[in-house]
């Protein structure tokens, strides 16, 4: 791989970041905080792949004579001689790796890790260092995060006689036992760990995993264990559940805030 073939494959890197960082195609693979970082990258490796142009080009037209630098005298030799020594080592085809994050990029679109992932990770939920003051509305728009962390960790008598409105994907286990369900994430996806709500009541007939529900109940006294980490696991009594779209940003970030 030359350095022509290497600026290439720079600026159509740049590009597939800037065109991810752009559309939200981003968030199947990190958070929505990085998306600054994303497109900074996506302009640096453009930039440079520009720069990298601008040099060799400059650099063939010293070589050929028609530069300043190139006119009959030892350096211009020293340039030719350190050239050919360059031609003669040429990069290692390995370089041509570099294709393979594009070419994901381009061709794959991955979808967000959904039950399968859910039921063979524990529940990642973790006491929070405190709570906001719930909305007056009614029901109470709340994340699953935030309702379980409330069921599970001594706050519910913030939910009692509240009704709640929660937005996750549906888990069946091997019994059958249904899951409303929340990745949550640190940085990217490769660190998504699940936040899991056991549902009872009036749940819908016909219950498909990886189906995204809307969810209206009332908190339900009582918590599970999950038997991959015997983490907590708290239930939520359905009073009725509508299927939804799959949200713009299917993980959720609000468990270590």
């Amino acid at each position: 791989m030359n350095r022509q073939a290497q600026a290439a494959v720079m600026f159509l890197l740049g590009a597939a970041l800037l065109h991810a960082g752009t559309t939200g195609l981003y968030l199947r693979y990190v958070k929505a905080g990085l998306q600054p970082l994303l497109l900074a990258s996506g302009a640096v490796l453009i930039a440079a792949a520009v720069a990298t142009v601008w040099y060799e080009r400059r650099h063939a037209r010293a070589a050929h004579g028609t530069g300043p630098a190139a006119h009959g005298t030892e350096k211009a030799t020293g340039e030719g001689a350190e050239e050919a020594h360059a031609h003669s080592h040429p990069e290692p085809r390995i370089s041509w790796l570099l294709v393979l994050p594009l070419l994901s990029l381009i061709l794959v679109a991955p979808p967000a890790l959904g039950s399968y992932s859910a039921l063979r990770s524990g529940t990642a939920l973790k006491q929070p260092y405190g709570y906001g003051k719930l909305p007056t509305s009614d029901p109470v728009p709340l994340s699953v995060v935030d309702y379980a962390s409330r069921a599970a960790y001594g706050h519910a008598g913030s939910l009692h006689g509240r009704p709640v409105r929660v937005t996750g994907f549906l888990a069946l286990d091997r019994g059958g036992a249904p899951y409303l369900v929340r990745m949550a994430l640190n940085c990217c996806a490769a660190d998504a760990q699940p936040v899991k709500i056991a549902l009872t009541g009036e749940l819908p007939p016909v219950l498909r995993p990886d189906a995204w529900l809307e969810v209206t109940g009332t908190y339900r006294p009582g918590l599970m264990r999950d038997p991959v980490n015997n983490g907590p696991i708290p239930y939520l009594k359905v009073v009725s559940a509508r299927p939804v779209p799959t949200p713009h940003d299917p993980y959720d970030e609000t468990w270590n805030n």
